[in-house]
């Protein structure tokens, strides 16, 4: 029990002290040109404070000329010993940047340390919800290359180092207090060891509920809908997201040691309801 008290507070209680500043919902006006007079479009506020729903992405993407610093930190499985509920043990982090080429594509860059993965990522908003109903959901693709940059003895070829990546994020503002998410997406490794498929598909749904105009609590649900002989266990994810003008702190609990999509997906075999679970936490600041 006292187990479990330790974690309810690092999760859910300590992170109120970090509430600074509030954040107001507000709605972009965008003109588009065209033959006819100028005809104004009014997109609603992207369904999600952040790039990010814990493990998965998000709608949300930056305006022209945006720089995103990103953290994300996993640490070790709570395991009820002597590790300080995984704090001491063996930990996961990401260390990320992501620049907005226009008001609708970012690239990126970041590095793992698990695997030792250095990823490229593309996020393009292909549809925006708009104010009048006319698009009812924002429509968005991401996706990812990863090398890792392991020892050459742990590889035939140099293509033998690459995953890839595909989702497409179906969002919707459903008011200012909900939002949801779906998510179909499709990993691919160019070797795997038998007998596992090179490919997987998967579904992710996620949601958030504003409790305050700064804070939230998220939940992620990531599902393998692939066929396989080593079957990847689901992603469950669940915690509490402050956001201020400019950060995003996310604070949860989650069963996948893996930060880049791929490599959750693929090789997942923890099992949330079964007591195996991390404590982690992501961290953006933008410019």
């Amino acid at each position: 029990m006292k187990l479990y008290k330790s974690i309810f507070i690092a999760v859910f209680a300590l992170p109120m002290m970090l509430l600074a500043q509030e954040q107001k919902d507000t709605i972009t006006t965008v003109k588009e040109d065209s033959i006819a007079p100028v005809k104004e479009v009014e997109y609603e506020r992207a369904a999600f404070e952040s790039t990010s729903l814990i493990e998965n992405q998000t709608d949300r993407v930056y305006s022209k000329g945006t720089i995103e610093m990103i953290m994300n930190h996993r640490f070790g499985l709570v395991t009820g010993t002597n590790d300080m509920i995984g704090i001491w043990a063996p930990a996961n982090i990401r260390l990320a940047v992501n620049y907005s080429i226009t008001d609708r594509i970012t690239v990126g860059f970041g590095t793992t340390k698990d695997a030792r993965l250095q990823d490229f990522c593309l996020k393009t908003a292909l549809l925006k919800q708009t104010v009048d109903g006319k698009m009812p959901v924002s429509v968005t693709y991401y996706g990812n290359w990863a090398i890792s940059a392991l020892p050459k003895e742990n590889f035939y070829h140099t293509s033998d180092r690459w995953s890839f990546f595909n989702q497409i994020i179906i969002a919707k503002k459903l008011s200012k207090t909900f939002s949801l998410q779906l998510a179909p997406s499709y990993s691919h490794y160019n070797v795997i060891d038998a007998p596992m498929s090179n490919d997987l598909f998967a579904v992710e749904f996620g949601g958030r509920a504003k409790v305050t105009s700064s804070m939230s609590i998220l939940l992620d649900v990531n599902q393998p809908i692939t066929s396989q002989e080593i079957a990847p266990k689901s992603g469950f994810s669940v915690g509490t997201e402050f956001s201020t003008v400019g950060h995003s702190f996310q604070i949860f609990i989650s069963n996948y040691r893996g930060i880049v999509n791929q490599q959750s997906n693929m090789f997942n075999q923890y099992e949330f309801f079964e007591g195996d679970f991390a404590i982690g936490f992501n961290i953006s600041r933008t410019w």
